[in-house]
């Protein structure tokens, strides 16, 4: 899909057409030349009108490709490196779940001392150890350099990308973290998600390591950008600043914190909440 509807200079523009609004509804008057009030409105009504059509069919073009691609498991794009990671994600999902499921139900359902957290970290070590991906915690700091810490993350930079350990506060657990993480990949490819490992001391906390591609050359949107892009794909706003909805998901906590924006006006989700409805 290509992102040049998308550019700084729309940005730029909504924000002038948004900014004549509000003041227009304070009750600023805008002192135009007599020139500009004959015939520079019909321009400027004009230039509008061309601008929220362009928005229009540039909303209709993602969503069409939405539709085509997001109520599959696994996105149908033609990159086929990420198809095959989400196809790992999922599949470490469901044998994760499937694990559990089987433990807790050979344990006695319903029983006070089966604990589904701890249940989900032992066999989650366990599976790490035997397939390959346990990282233990004293060799965390080898991902790379240590980056700004969140509420939920432990950043690590590399070269080509950032390493994200995750506490599981937000998510509550693995399995929840993977299924916003394929979420997070089908709605917003650009930054997609891969999984590294679980990371841990033995027998203690297990917490999950992503890798995401870094944005070069890039700062914090505006919450002006954030919107505009979230409705061009095929999302409307929500009743709090950051919340957003297209009917069958849900995202939320895209703020300036979490979106960028690089050199070339395009825009990057980094981190966002996700639900399916």
């Amino acid at each position: 899909m290509s992102r040049s509807a998308l550019r700084a200079p729309l940005y730029e523009m909504h924000v002038w057409v948004y900014e004549m609004s509000f003041w227009n509804n304070c009750g600023v008057e805008f002192l135009l030349p007599e020139n500009f009030i004959k015939h520079g409105a019909n321009v400027f009504l004009l230039f509008q009108g061309w601008y929220l059509l362009f928005l229009y069919f540039c909303r209709l073009k993602i969503k069409r490709r939405m539709d085509h691609e997001i109520f599959k498991s696994v996105p149908q794009g033609s990159d086929g490196a990420q198809e095959a990671e989400n196809r790992r994600i999922k599949e470490i999902a469901d044998e994760l779940s499937r694990l559990c499921g089987i433990y807790e139900t050979q344990s006695g359902t319903g029983k006070t001392n089966v604990n589904s957290f701890e249940t989900e970290q032992r066999i989650a070590e366990q599976m790490a150890k035997s397939q390959g991906f346990w990282i233990p915690m004293m060799d965390i700091f080898n991902l790379g350099v240590p980056g700004p810490s969140g509420h939920e993350n432990d950043t690590y930079v590399a070269d080509k990308g950032i390493y994200k350990v995750n506490n599981l506060l937000n998510n509550g657990s693995i399995v929840a973290l993977l299924q916003k993480i394929l979420l997070h990949n089908i709605i917003f490819p650009d930054t997609a998600y891969s999984f590294y490992g679980f990371a841990g001391f033995d027998g203690r906390s297990v917490q999950p390591v992503l890798f995401q591609p870094r944005i070069a050359n890039a700062k914090p949107a505006s919450q002006i950008m954030i919107d505009t892009y979230m409705a061009a794909l095929g999302f409307e706003k929500g009743y709090e600043e950051g919340r957003f909805s297209n009917g069958d998901y849900e995202a939320w906590d895209l703020l300036p914190r979490n979106v960028l924006v690089d050199s070339e006006g395009d825009i990057f989700v980094v981190d966002a909440e996700i639900k399916q409805i």
